[in-house]
């Protein structure tokens, strides 16, 4: 009797082993291969003519496109679309819908380029320093707050030499960049002013550059903080603002050549955690958003090869939000950009496990593997030793490899 599986692909190249263990000669993979690769491509707002178009291309190339009732009769303005079918439809259905009216071509640029970017697993993020390998080996960021208010760690090393002495320690616990703020992003959290900031984190930054050779990077959303702390040896900018709050930081990026993290936020860490925290769709919001990030980025001069993307665990979420952003973020893979997850520590993993954030090393590791087996390809942390082991075991399961 036959025994059937239902087969579990999270990654392209399975499907080239499946094939390959299944005897299929490589010209038979190579035309398998994309018929193997379901997907499913969400489109927001599409006007019903448009809509109508789609759903007939997709079912004549053996896909399918779902659209809300009453789009066929365009008793609606515009519907919701999700596109259904294999890597090899959806790209035959790209070259179909390239000459038809109503905004289509447009559509097939923007689809081939998400095919292109989910199929992306490895990048070069460009600093002016260095070129950083992502992909495959999940890279550790260790978090160093110089600051007396942060939510886990507040005022532990406010004091400089025993912020030198702890951002050392990171480094030689295997962290392969250090992170360095000196203004606290906990919710309700007050802005303090670039003199204050810098004096926190200055004299650290550049005494940590003496003493390691691995990249730094600078937590501030304030310009004239980025480019002191770019001359003092950092290498990095980690904009929680993604640009947002100083018209000035997209110029000091690109002239100094550091690389650039952005990452979602609703509001500022002072109000992002009041008011109504509900999405229409989550996702959609996040990428939209990081979306239009990397586009202003890119229109002020910094290359795209220089930009991470956090979604911002934490900041404007729910509990039910932020463990979505874990369980589903192979949606951001469409911004080909690689990703940065931060749920160290936070009080989301508190309220499941009833601990205070100091006391959260366990669920911390938890939530960092499956960030990693989701699709991060870096992590921030409080504690790099057990991140950097928590990591190497992820890496291994995620890529199939001892």
């Amino acid at each position: 009797m036959w025994f059937l599986r239902d087969l579990a692909i999270s990654h392209p190249a399975e499907t080239v082993a499946l094939l390959r263990d299944a005897g299929v000669d490589p010209q038979g993979i190579a035309a398998m291969q994309p018929k193997m690769r379901h997907l499913n491509i969400h489109l927001e707002g599409v006007a019903c003519p448009a809509a109508n178009i789609i759903k007939q291309e997709m079912l004549a190339v053996g896909g399918d496109a779902a659209v809300a009732r009453g789009a066929v009769s365009c008793r609606l303005s515009a519907t919701d679309v999700i596109l259904m079918g294999t890597r090899k439809q959806l790209g035959r259905f790209a070259v179909k819908i390239a000459a038809q009216p109503f905004g289509l071509p447009a559509l097939a640029e923007r689809l081939r380029g998400l095919l292109a970017n989910i199929d992306r697993d490895s990048w070069r993020l460009a600093t002016a320093r260095r070129e950083i390998a992502l992909g495959g080996k999940t890279l550790v960021m260790g978090i160093v707050n110089v600051t007396p208010d942060s939510f886990s760690d507040g005022g532990r090393y406010l004091d400089r030499q025993r912020a030198v002495d702890h951002a050392l320690q990171l480094a030689a616990e295997g962290a392969d960049i250090l992170d360095i703020g000196g203004e606290s992003s906990r919710p309700g959290a007050l802005p303090v002013s670039p003199e204050e900031e810098m004096s926190r984190v200055l004299p650290v930054i550049a005494a940590v550059a003496e003493q390691v050779d691995i990249p730094i990077s600078i937590d501030t959303t304030k310009a004239e903080v980025a480019r002191e702390a770019i001359a003092a040896g950092a290498e990095i900018v980690n904009d929680i603002s993604a640009l947002r709050f100083d018209e000035r930081m997209p110029e000091i990026v690109r002239d100094s050549g550091a690389a650039l993290i952005l990452m979602h936020m609703r509001g500022t860490p002072r109000d992002m955690q009041t008011g109504d925290l509900s999405y229409r769709s989550l996702w959609g919001e996040i990428v939209g958003f990081l979306a239009g990030r990397i586009a202003e980025a890119r229109n002020r001069g910094i290359p795209e090869e220089r930009i991470v993307v956090d979604p911002g665990l934490g900041f404007g979420k729910n509990l039910a939000d932020n463990l979505r952003l874990i369980r589903e973020l192979k949606e951001c893979r469409v911004l080909g950009r690689p990703i940065l997850m931060g749920p160290s520590r936070k009080s989301f993993l508190g309220r499941i496990a009833g601990e205070a954030p100091k006391d959260l090393g366990v669920e911390t590791i938890t939530a960092i593997t499956a960030c990693i087996l989701n699709g991060a390809q870096l992590v921030r942390v409080h504690e790099a030793r057990a991140a950097k082991k928590a990591a190497a075991v992820a890496d291994a399961i995620r890529e199939g490899r001892s």
